[in-house]
């Protein structure tokens, strides 16, 4: 009998694993190529797999909302077309763990290490390869695993959840380390359970309603607060004249989608400008790696696109130093696009080295964006507007009616003083205001 093993599918360099959100099958089902098997969830991009070959579902190796490794095998298939019963409750996750624990008991036990975590722990929370093997590796016990919070579907532990906990771990021994404690402060705040500020006590009146959060918003929720906790943000602002930018673009918007058949926006130019300005100052282009520096030579713009949900998701143009405008206009589209129809690749919100947030699109004038760790610094746009504004000319002064916007960066101010920052943000400026009205695209 002919099958075909169907494999979880490694959707980006540094995805370890995935969870299924959905089959679209069972066993028994009739497939032909491309129909949809399932969908998986890789941090914030849901993406559907499609059935590499035809014939019947025979087996589907692992159930709804469990973490799957990448290249282990999912599901299979019948060439011949007969279907194959699956036996009742199998239970995948063992076929991908090694069968001799027994043998490693004896040393376990006499060792001062930690058991290394269970799948399952006694309270039913379910644990990955991945983060067992980080457990094991770094001697956390069964305990104090389960008690790190886990950002992943129903409190579950994700890698990134794992690590930022080692991090904070060894952060808090360097600092009892480097400062003598007296025996009361340690065994207040010991290294191994930083000490945590309580949440203040919520009320609910009988009129409240309580929503659940989505997994993409307790990401989000954790990446804004993980951002906070790690960079020191400081915010500068500036007001720039967009008045040629905005006659320009009116004057070949319509030229330019019957031409392309692609609208193009005022964000595009305004990326322009910014990639100009990282070139003058490659260091915004950077992150922080505990005392190192590291500036990147690719400029991977990340553009915030907000999702029909009311959530939000940054896909990266990648490279887009090696683009003109007219490339910067596709590429934007098509990433927004695509965002917004939930159809990003994890490969296409990874590697950002800048991020961009246009408050502008919403009638917003201002704002303080916060930083998309690991980068240094965020730029946002705000709305245009028109203002009166004092002009020089031959003649004196005058007063005209001018096109005027906000631009504010948030920048980590570990790395970036506020001379740089504000150099920063007075080039995009420049580069936008210099704008040469007499271009063709």
């Amino acid at each position: 009998m002919a099958q075909f093993e169907v494999i979880m599918p490694k959707m980006g360099e540094s995805i370890e694993e995935a969870t299924i959100t959905k089959w679209f099958v069972k066993v028994g089902d009739k497939v032909v190529e491309d129909d949809v098997l399932l969908e998986i969830a890789t941090d914030k991009v849901d993406s559907e797999i499609p059935s590499p070959v035809e014939g019947v579902i025979a087996k589907l190796l692992y159930q709804q909302d469990e973490v799957v490794p990448v290249g282990s095998v999912i599901a299979i298939i019948n060439l011949d077309g007969e279907a194959v019963e699956t036996p009742a409750k199998e239970t995948p996750a063992a076929k991908t763990e090694p069968e001799p624990v027994a043998e490693e008991k004896p040393h376990v036990e006499e060792s001062v290490s930690p058991a290394p975590a269970a799948p399952v722990s006694s309270s039913g929370r379910f644990y990955s390869p991945l983060v067992r093997k980080i457990a094991s590796e770094e001697k956390i016990s069964q305990s104090e695993l389960d008690a790190i919070p886990g950002s992943g579907k129903d409190g579950r532990v994700q890698k990134q959840d794992i690590l930022a906990y080692l991090e904070t771990k060894k952060t808090s021994k360097q600092s009892v380390t480097a400062t003598p404690a007296t025996p009361q402060v340690q065994s207040s705040a010991p290294a191994s359970q930083p000490a945590e500020k309580p949440a203040p006590p919520m009320s609910v009146s009988g009129g409240d309603e309580i929503v659940q959060m989505d997994r993409m918003r307790k990401i989000i929720a954790e990446h804004m607060i993980k951002s906070k906790q790690v960079s020191a943000h400081v915010t500068n602002m500036l007001e720039a004249d967009v008045t040629d930018v905005v006659n320009w673009r009116n004057k070949i918007k319509d030229e330019f989608q019957k031409r392309e058949g692609e609208k193009i926006t005022f964000l595009p130019i305004f990326l322009e400008a910014i990639i100009k300005a990282l070139k003058d100052y490659p260091m915004i282009n950077s992150s922080v790696d505990g005392d190192k520096i590291i500036i990147k030579k690719r400029i991977n713009l990340g553009i915030a696109v907000a999702l029909p949900g009311f959530n939000l998701i940054v896909p990266v143009i990648k490279n887009a130093d090696n683009l003109n405008l007219a490339g910067l206009t596709r590429e934007l589209n098509r990433l927004a696009n695509a965002a917004r129809s939930n159809k990003l690749k994890p490969d296409e919100i990874q590697d950002g080295t800048f991020t961009i947030t246009n408050f502008g699109s919403f009638g917003n004038t201002i704002g303080t964006p916060i930083i998309n760790q690991p980068q240094v610094a965020i730029i946002a746009i705000g709305s245009i507007e028109k203002k009166p504004a004092v002009l020089e000319t031959p003649q004196g002064d005058v007063i005209a009616i001018r096109h005027k916007m906000f631009l504010s960066i948030t920048y980590d101010h570990r790395i970036i003083d506020g001379s740089l920052g504000g150099m920063f943000l007075r080039k995009v400026a420049d580069y936008i205001e210099a704008f040469d009205t007499s271009r063709t695209i």
